[in-house]
């Protein structure tokens, strides 16, 4: 069963990505002095008493003006309406009821959706309610005086908000493979979360920088649930001056940090660029699992040897994540953005996988026959004695040899491969350490074990 949702409604500038985030007690929505912050309606998972439900964000609607992204600011608050179970509209408490409040809270009471009035801003509790007077005459009831920074009158707004809402019942949690769409602006990341979900849930404009918050989807795909996070596209560092579009970066940086597995976005008439390299830098810094989902297939022009060509130059350009899956898609007609998922799946299991010491250990013997540790000028061998899964997600090994210095990168490099290649961490980081350890230590150890059994 899915969790009832609220839908925050209001003109631009009135404080509803504030009042988001103060019911959902996070900072979700990006806050950011300027009009038109918020485009996309975007989710926020609250809870008031015994009562669990999601808070919708909606870009600020402003009537008799078709210019840039209000009409399609518009179409994402009358999507956020027809899903929800109550409205919340929201006024300015300091500025009172313009002509932009009279035109909405006329279309509000074209919809069948209940809508409670909330009047932000109104931070002085003696002058609060003779502020939220005024909204008596937009018809929409009781206004409610509340203060969005500090809190004030959201208690009250609760209480009377859940007496919309769906009686609660008990329903098991479902486990959740929680899934980043990050690349550079303009690769089609909205249109693709569109295409898993089959609607307009993201803005989707040919104008750069048109996503900028993080947005939540959830999905479910043959019983696996998935929580999709459409992110802002992330340019150069040196081209994004502090604003908007700084804290949307921001937000893509913290969605890789927070999700199970990264797709990596890249546009196929582009190719792979330098900000789509230290995109994938980022995320193995992060230890995250990554799919690279090329983009606009369907507009590159092929011929037999072409998806020959493009996948030697992602591993030339790439070859640090050579063990990610790709994908050749086209969000516009769909073309095997389904498959999508499959990769997520496997590189989802193999980020959480663990292996038993005795496992690791077979591998270990089995490469050291085929290919012995280098030995040194000197005739000094390395030796390496035993290995053991101390960490996943990402999956971590830590090995123990006679001296790490003896172990050049090449053979480190062999042995990782041969844990890839035999233990199926396909899709996903894999972290080795090598621990020098004295030969009189492990002796001592090994002794003080065979005593104990």
């Amino acid at each position: 069963m899915s969790l009832p949702i609220v839908a925050i409604i209001g003109r631009p500038n009135v404080g509803k990505s504030t009042i988001v985030n103060r019911l959902a007690r996070t900072q979700a929505a990006i806050v950011y002095d300027e009009p038109g912050m918020t485009r996309d309606r975007t989710y926020s998972l609250a809870y008031w008493r015994d009562h669990e439900f999601l808070v919708v964000d909606t870009g600020g609607l402003v009537f008799n003006d078709d210019t840039e992204f209000l009409p399609l600011i518009r179409e994402q608050a009358a999507l956020a309406l027809a899903e929800a179970s109550v409205a919340i509209f929201i006024g300015d408490g300091q500025e009172g009821p313009t002509v932009a409040d009279i035109e909405i809270a006329q279309w509000l009471r074209q919809q069948p959706v209940p809508v409670l009035l909330a009047v932000n801003k109104c931070e002085s509790p003696e002058q609060g309610l003779a502020q939220a007077s005024h909204f008596w005459e937009l018809g929409l009831g009781e206004p409610f005086p509340i203060s969005g920074i500090h809190g004030n009158g959201t208690g009250e707004l609760l209480d009377e908000l859940i007496a919309y809402l769906p009686p609660v019942t008990d329903t098991p949690e479902t486990e959740e493979i929680k899934v980043a769409i990050v690349g550079r602006p303009n690769v089609g990341k909205s249109s693709l979360l569109n295409a898993f979900i089959g609607e307009q849930r993201a803005i989707v404009s040919p104008i750069s920088g048109t996503t900028r918050d993080a947005i939540d989807t959830v999905i479910e795909r043959q019983g696996q649930t998935y929580r999709l996070i459409d992110t802002a596209g992330i340019r150069k560092k040196k081209n994004v001056e502090y604003g908007p579009e700084f804290l949307g970066i921001n937000r893509a940086f913290k969605a890789i940090r927070r999700a199970d597995v990264v797709l990596l976005v890249i546009d196929a008439l582009d190719g792979v660029t330098e900000q789509d390299q230290k995109l994938v830098g980022r995320i193995v810094e992060e230890g995250r699992a990554c799919v690279l989902v090329i983009n606009k297939w369907d507009a590159v022009e092929k011929d037999s040897y072409t998806i020959y060509e493009y996948e030697k130059q992602l591993k030339e350009r790439l070859h640090f994540v050579d063990w990610a899956e790709t994908i050749f898609v086209s969000a516009l007609t769909g073309q095997r953005v389904e498959k999508i998922l499959e990769l997520v799946n496997m590189a989802a299991e193999a980020h959480k996988r663990r292996v038993t010491t005795a496992v690791i250990n077979e591998v270990l013997q089995e490469a050291i026959s085929w290919h012995s540790p280098p030995t040194s000028r000197q005739g000094r061998q390395g030796k390496i004695y035993y290995g053991t899964q101390v960490s996943s997600q990402p999956p971590a090994i830590a090995l123990f040899v006679n001296d790490a210095k003896r172990f050049n990168d090449n053979y480190r490099r062999y042995i990782e491969r041969q844990f890839r290649q035999h233990l199926g961490f396909t899709g996903t980081p894999l972290r080795l350490f090598w621990r020098s350890k004295k030969v009189r230590e492990l002796e001592s150890s090994s002794a003080n074990r065979a005593t104990r059994v």
